[in-house]
């Protein structure tokens, strides 16, 4: 889901390249002149006197689905983990967990053992080898078979 959602918001050109260059080049920047650590005191001292919300602006880290809105971002992030771990992870597993038994393998289980028992009390073997009665089986004479291949 946080995946669609990234992809719907990137330009088809920005989603190819931008990550190859990204993984590439991470450069920083470094200077040791004193106008610009002036000028950057100077940032910080103007960033000290801004609202509290900018602070927290600054240190935002996104969850990777919304890069340009903090609260789009969280809202993403919160129904994301919403769906798939509450939805599909719990109600998916209570539903498969309860689900009933459509290929009756606990019928199947409940006949065989009844089945077994009844032999048991009988005297006869639990797997009789002739299933069918052979003498009511017909079969064919060997001048009728003739030449015929029997493959069995």
């Amino acid at each position: 889901m946080a995946s669609l959602i990234r992809l719907n918001q990137l330009p088809l050109m920005q989603r190819c390249v931008w990550n190859h260059f990204n993984k590439i080049s991470r450069t920083i920047s470094t200077s040791r002149k004193n106008s610009d650590s002036a000028a950057t005191a100077a940032a910080a001292a103007g960033a000290a006197a801004a609202p509290s919300s900018k602070k927290k602006e600054e240190n935002w880290v996104s969850y990777g689905f919304d890069y340009n809105s903090q609260k789009d971002d969280t809202n993403y992030h919160h129904a994301s983990f919403f769906f798939s771990v509450t939805l599909c992870l719990v109600f998916g597993g209570f539903a498969w967990a309860y689900a009933p038994d459509t290929l009756s393998r606990d019928w199947a289980q409940r006949e065989a053992f009844l089945e077994l028992r009844r032999r048991e009390k009988a005297g006869l073997p639990p797997i009789d080898p002739n299933y069918v009665n052979p003498s009511s089986v017909k079969l064919p004479s060997d001048s009728t078979i003739c030449d015929v291949e029997i493959i069995i």
